[in-house]
């Protein structure tokens, strides 16, 4: 099934309840007339805890007003956008008369059920307890084990994912000698040692919030024997599961003797009977699994782009799908973090560049690694 993505900001400045409204109604004239919405990510700058979840509960009564029984997976995070607007959207779609989509809720996260001839797709958002901003432990293991109640609700598996959005609160605090994100890490390598039995990872981003706590977004997809997952690799980078205990942050848990590193792949081709695409993780200018182009914007941003290239390269697609070609046209959206507002304009104008007439967002996030910049995930359509 075909993917829309289509990107939403405010017409006007205004208070975010505001802002908010303004994007609601021009999905309500878009989307509505034609697709039907699997996924909306509200992207948000709000001063502290305490109002990001006062601001879900009226953003998800809200969606769930408009969509009614088909409500798409949603998550409202605290990734602002490009100043001065105080939110920006988001959305995933798939054309209204193409799938059977059911609407289902886990306590109160809404997710949705895509049916086709030959798979199932589970699409959820904003899987998070909403109970630990001050303890990364307490929140990814929750965060993890909602999304396995998500998933074998539906009779799936951690087997069956395929791509996977991490949001780290202060993903680079350290405190006590722990630093936040290997905290995930290690909390990432004990569920997929227990719950995942397949080769090979989900893609995936995992980037900061400017608060606490640990949010998940992911898709699964079971399906018949037509549906076929490739890993790709980049030639000039080390795949993240190998990187070396050098370059992970942090000191390891009293019982154990390494720290564990990202269990990720750099990008995954999904193939069925009626289209192929890829999915990019999150992408930063690491060249080996060191850091380049250290304090310069640029040239990490054209780094970073130089290896999605590598993993959407021609030559190696066409193996992996012979008969099948890629232009850099095919790019169906980009999203980019960047990690001050200063650098906005300057990652905006080369991503533009190269990724002409495609789908994009900017939000403010830290990266996984203090002397990053900024990253890029994209999806590639193959057809």
């Amino acid at each position: 099934m075909h993917k829309y993505y289509f990107v939403y900001y405010p017409k006007s400045e205004g208070s975010i309840t505001e802002e908010w409204r303004q994007c609601s109604k021009q999905i309500e004239n878009t989307i509505l007339l034609k697709y039907a919405a699997v996924k909306l990510n509200v992207f948000t700058d709000l001063p502290d805890y305490d109002t990001l979840l006062a601001l879900r509960g009226t953003i998800l009564k809200s969606v769930q007003d408009l969509f009614g029984s088909a409500c798409p997976a949603l998550n409202i995070s605290v990734h602002p956008p490009e100043r001065p607007w105080k939110i920006g959207v988001e959305t995933t779609c798939v054309s209204a008369d193409s799938v059977k989509l059911t609407g289902k809720k886990y306590k109160d996260i809404p997710y949705l059920i895509l049916e086709s001839a030959s798979s199932t797709e589970l699409w959820a958002g904003g899987v998070s307890s909403y109970r630990h901003p001050d303890n990364t432990l307490y929140a990814a293991g929750e965060a993890f084990e909602m999304m396995i109640g998500i998933l074998e609700s539906e009779h799936f598996s951690l087997n069956h994912l395929v791509r996977q959005w991490n949001y780290i609160g202060n993903i680079l605090a350290v405190r006590d000698g722990f630093q936040n994100y290997q905290i995930f890490n290690e909390v990432r390598n004990d569920y997929y040692s227990r719950y995942r039995t397949v080769k090979g990872f989900p893609a995936a981003t995992g980037v900061g919030m400017k608060f606490g706590d640990v949010i998940l977004d992911f898709c699964a997809i079971r399906s018949d024997d037509s549906f076929k997952i490739t890993p790709i690799d980049n030639p000039d980078q080390v795949n993240a599961y190998d990187y070396g205990q050098q370059v992970l942050k942090g000191v390891s848990e009293k019982d154990r003797s390494v720290k564990h590193p990202p269990k990720f792949e750099r990008a995954l081709l999904i193939e069925n009977r009626s289209r192929s695409y890829i999915h990019i993780s999150g992408t930063a200018a690491i060249i080996g699994q060191e850091t380049a182009g250290v304090n310069d914007i640029e040239k990490q941003t054209l780094i970073t782009i130089g290896n999605i290239r590598n993993l959407i390269d021609t030559d190696r697609i066409s193996k992996l799908l012979p008969g099948q070609s890629l232009l850099y046209g095919k790019f169906s959206m980009v999203r980019v973090y960047i990690k001050s507002q200063s650098d906005f304009n300057t990652v905006r104008q080369i991503c533009k560049r190269n990724f002409q007439g495609v789908p994009a967002i900017y939000l403010e996030a830290d990266i996984c690694r203090d002397d990053l910049l900024m990253e890029i995930e994209a999806e590639v359509d193959l057809n």
